[in-house]
């Protein structure tokens, strides 16, 4: 299953993580260099979730992103759900 956020669209990000040695210029070192760069993912936080729905009587089940569950809480399930076309 993918990374992606049902509402939000929300999905893995690369990007690169920085590698530095070398002690900073005003401890008395020579300057801080950058020896190596490796690449990563950032990863959306992606949480498996029933929601309960009034409007329907049911619940639904979704793999959101906690921005999402706050934008539920704000606007309501359904007019969520809608918008993002899973009702």
């Amino acid at each position: 299953m993918a990374q992606v956020c049902s509402i939000t669209g929300k999905r893995n990000v690369s990007g690169r993580r920085i590698h530095r040695s070398g002690l900073a210029k005003k401890k008395g070192g020579v300057g801080r260099h950058v020896t190596k760069v490796t690449k990563r993912t950032f990863q959306p936080n992606l949480q498996n979730k029933r929601i309960w729905v009034p409007e329907l009587g049911r619940f639904v089940r979704v793999r959101i992103s906690a921005k999402a569950i706050k934008t539920i809480s704000k606007n309501g399930a359904y007019a969520t759900l809608k918008k993002a076309g899973l009702i």
